[in-house]
């Protein structure tokens, strides 16, 4: 009787659930670092490295011509809670950031569809959108500014010609809080929307045909179709652009400085602008960094939140 010889084949470690193998990971990463190595240096020295002086000097006693005196924990955060007007200017941020968001989302998506049309001159639209974005922000910021000159502002004699104030001299834009912030706004939707409007019409590019195709024969309307189909297929494009605003926006300072700089007091300001004025105005140096702190902390809490909630990298 034939006795047949089982022979073992012995199975690496792993090889049946798919996992790796134990102790390969430290072996990968070692691998993978002489190719990684220059954008982890790039991180720490941009972001890890400022953040970490500004955490320190957020800490210290610095004075006017920036000698540093000595530790004092954590005073500096006190002055800035302690600050009558900090939670009314964090709440003009909040403003700020979502009115400028919402609006330029909202303006985008219509001109990323007018964009995705076919007609002629298409191209050079598309080219004069860039426009604002290319041109420096302090200049379209000051041509603004002096279009509302009450006396030669030729923005200004727009709104006198159309009826919507009386005299030119009647009204100062620039010179009161409230309107000024409002035309910051504006001006902040203004050169945000050729990003956001790229962005989403990017997007619109992968919407597929078939299906848009699909639900005209159904007997969809234009709306229903565009609600149902396009909108849910930008999910993506639309998160995405409007995480990078957020931070934009909240981080936004030339804007504000240039239509709000000149007016006393603290009625127009935002967490950004309140940082320049510690730095120059009241050469507070230590309490800026902390203010710094609070702000990047801030922003932080706000993307996480918001990455946890709309999960921008989610298929749709």
């Amino acid at each position: 009787m034939s006795k047949t010889t089982k022979q073992k084949t012995s199975i690496p470690a792993g090889a049946a659930t798919g996992r790796p193998r134990s102790g390969t990971g430290g072996k990968d990463l070692l691998d993978a670092l002489p190719w990684i190595a220059p954008v982890l240096a790039l991180i720490v020295g941009v972001v890890f490295f400022p953040a970490g002086v500004m955490f320190y000097n957020s800490t210290r006693d610095i004075s006017q011509s920036g000698i540093d005196k000595g530790p004092v924990g954590f005073d500096n955060y006190l002055e800035v809670f302690n600050f009558a007007y900090f939670w009314p200017i964090f709440g003009r941020t909040i403003v700020w950031v979502l009115a400028v968001v919402v609006l330029t989302v909202l303006l985008s998506l219509a001109l990323a569809q007018l964009l995705n049309k076919a007609f002629p001159g298409r191209q050079l639209v598309r080219l004069a959108v860039i426009v604002p974005w290319a041109a420096s922000v302090v200049m379209t910021t000051m041509v603004i500014y002096y279009g509302l000159e009450p006396y030669f502002g030729i923005i200004n004699k727009f709104l006198v010609d159309v009826g919507l104030i009386d005299t030119p001299e009647g009204f100062g834009w620039t010179r009161n809080a409230d309107t000024a912030f409002a035309w910051s706004i504006v001006i902040a939707v203004f050169v945000s929307l050729p990003f956001t409007t790229y962005t989403i019409l990017a997007g619109l590019q992968g919407v597929p045909g078939d299906a848009i195709e699909a639900a005209k024969m159904d007997g969809a309307s234009p709306s229903r179709t565009y609600f149902s189909i396009v909108l849910p297929q930008l999910r993506g494009a639309i998160s995405v652009a409007v995480l990078i605003n957020i931070i934009n926006v909240f981080n936004s300072l030339p804007i504000l400085k240039v239509m709000t700089g000149s007016i006393p007091g603290y009625d127009a300001d935002t967490i950004m602008t309140m940082i320049f004025k510690y730095i120059q105005n009241q050469h507070k140096l230590d309490v800026a960094s902390a203010l710094s702190v609070v702000a990047f902390v801030i922003v932080i809490v706000i993307v996480a939140i918001y990455v946890k909630v709309v999960k921008p990298m989610k298929e749709v």
